[in-house]
């Protein structure tokens, strides 16, 4: 066959195998987001739909596992991004205390399971015990953002220890290697070599990346080029990594130091948005690679030895981790939190057996089997996340060990949800000496406040009895500051009821909520979003040259009209009544009447 029929039917094969990839990942992605499950677990599935396993529709997944490792090394890079020195000195105990007493006897106790309970050699043994010691963080930081914990405590000592897993990959790989028992690679250096590469390359990336590389972006922020923005992140990844390479180190430590060097750069945000894009690409195709290589018939011969390897793993790490936490000060709630969301195994267990398998500490079939204990302790994390909650809900005292307002002192005030809105609102009160009582249900939320001094009880404050505990029965006033979703008439009615010398005062979420409540007695309500959105509307108005008087009229005839809107709403209960009082295109205020002349 001639070079250019083959080059083009590479290029087809690659064509097909593309779309089939990204047709895979769509539909299994999408099914698991639904489900609650995680998009990474879907890549997984997805990927073994199409591997040889079940349909065989990719002609070569070895390779899009090498290409897609790339995705590994853009999530290190971001990993070292989120280390500003700072931060890093601030959370120095919880990194190399907690993260390597966790990394440790997690991979002790895994590796002396696996080694009585399976017979197999020590190097074996710890050669899969140390990687199952790791868990996801391809998995678990996406839940810390979504939940808002990646800024308290609780979400600082999970990053702490996600971290320290993620320095602990480079000593791993050179423990698999020291103990390899292949041929030895005449083109690699010696260890004592290797061991000045790995000092030299990362002190020379250091260099580089404070009078290079930060010059550089500085340089081009001036320009305010975009697109240089993304080559030039991209490069310092591909660079960083392809120099590590070279050197036989870690090409994910290289993407690391990449990061920390760009850590205090003004340009990092932007930096991280820019990447993220190509690592969530390049980490789902990892997945569905990791799914398209494993082994069915392995599995399918020891389907119970998976499950019980996985659940002892489970229990073994959330054991150890929240033993750990509670010796570091943590609450019994928010530790046994910690272990569940740490539990798992994670993507670079993967990668790990593989180059124990490279090494011949293990073989193929070990590693496809052990790939599935990772995959199985993956997927259960979300169930394990939703059991906490379900938790938290019937046991709320038990769980999170926060301080309840039973011991609250009298008050004439108790606000309700601490957020952005309650905070407002009490700092308001608080400003004129007015007494106040606050409540909230999240205890990160409740954690982050007390870092700035601020003491917030745990607790539903929609809870008749909890209010009672926080003294309602005195206060002057109840002020609902939770999210809209947490109100409803049958429970405003009971808390009139129960406390009528109270004024209440109600934070809503929209027009739907403010007409189910219509007709009780309450003091006042307020759609969140509404003066914010006046103001703005305003403002946008002034900036376009509209008169200030003009203006004023708008916001009278727009407050005005809404008003009847409402009342006509709640009067029929129909959403569309009155409609035809809405501002459109076509229906503008008329304007105002020309003044008569002096």
């Amino acid at each position: 066959m001639s070079a250019a029929p083959a080059a083009a039917q590479a290029a087809s094969a690659f064509l097909t195998d593309g779309a089939v990839m990204l047709g895979a990942a769509l539909l299994s992605v999408t099914i698991f987001r639904k489900l609650g499950l995680g998009a990474t677990l879907g890549y997984i599935v997805g990927g073994a739909m199409i591997g040889p396993g079940v349909l065989d529709l990719i002609s070569d997944p070895q390779s899009v596992m090498s290409v897609s490792e790339i995705g590994i090394a853009l999530l290190l890079f971001l990993v070292g991004m989120e280390l500003q020195p700072s931060r890093l000195w601030r959370l120095r105990h919880d990194i190399f205390g907690l993260g390597l007493a966790q990394v440790i006897l997690c991979g002790v106790a895994l590796s002396t399971l696996i080694y009585f309970g399976l017979g197999i050699s020590l190097a074996a043994s710890l050669a899969i015990g140390l990687p199952l010691a790791l868990s996801s963080t391809a998995q678990v930081l996406p839940m810390l953002r979504s939940t808002g914990d990646l800024s308290n405590s609780y979400g600082e000592r999970a990053f702490s220890i996600l971290l320290f897993q993620d320095l602990s990959i480079v000593p791993m790989i050179t423990i698999i290697a020291a103990m390899s028992r292949s041929p030895i690679d005449p083109s690699a250096p010696p260890g004592l070599t290797l061991a000045l590469y790995t000092v030299g390359a990362v002190v020379g990336l250091v260099v580089v990346g404070r009078f290079v590389i930060n010059p550089l972006f500085r340089l081009i922020g001036r320009l305010g080029e975009r697109e240089l923005f993304i080559v030039a992140g991209l490069f310092a990844v591909i660079a960083s990594a392809s120099l590590m390479h070279s050197l036989h180190l870690s090409v994910p430590l290289g993407a690391f130091v990449a990061g920390v060097m760009l850590a205090e750069s003004p340009y990092r945000h932007e930096l991280e948005s820019d990447v993220e894009p190509f690592r969530s690409i390049l980490l789902g195709m990892f997945f569905l690679s990791v799914g398209m290589l494993l082994d069915f018939d392995v599995i399918g011969r020891s389907p119970w030895l998976i499950v019980g390897l996985a659940v002892a793993m489970i229990m073994i790490k959330t054991a150890i981790v929240f033993v750990l936490a509670r010796l570091f000060g943590m609450k019994s709630g928010r530790a046994i939190s910690l272990g569940l969301l740490l539990s798992q195994a994670g993507e670079f267990g993967f990668v790990l057996f593989g180059q124990a398998a490279a090494a011949q500490l293990i073989t193929l079939e070990a590693a496809s089997l052990f790939g599935a204990v990772v995959t199985l302790s993956m997927a259960s994390t979300p169930f394990l996340m939703r059991f906490i909650d379900w938790l938290q809900a019937w046991m709320p005292d038990e769980m999170v060990d926060l301080e309840g307002p039973a011991t609250s002192p009298e008050t004439n005030a108790i606000v309700v949800g601490y957020g952005r809105f309650g905070q407002t609102v009490a700092q308001m009160l608080m400003a004129k000496r007015i007494p106040v009582t606050l409540i909230d249900s999240k205890p990160s939320q409740i954690e982050l406040s007390e870092e700035f001094g601020t003491k917030v009880y745990y607790g539903d404050g929609t809870r008749i009895d909890l209010l009672r505990t926080a003294g309602a029965a005195e206060a002057e006033a109840i002020l609902f500051c939770n999210d809209g979703d947490a109100i409803n008439r049958q429970s405003m009615e009971a808390i009139i009821d129960a406390f009528p010398q109270a004024m209440i005062m109600v934070r809503v979420f929209d027009r739907r909520q403010l007409i189910d409540l219509s007709g009780l007695n309450i003091t006042f309500a307020q759609r969140e979003l509404f003066e914010s959105a006046v103001a703005m509307g305003r403002e946008a108005l002034l900036r376009l040259g509209v008169a200030h008087r003009e203006v004023d009229r708008v916001e009278e005839a727009y407050r005005s009209r809404d008003c009847d809107r409402l009342e006509r709403q709640t009067a029929t209960g129909d959403l569309h009544a009155a409609s035809e009082s809405m501002f459109r295109a076509d229906r503008p205020l008329a304007d105002a009447p020309a003044e008569p002349s002096a």
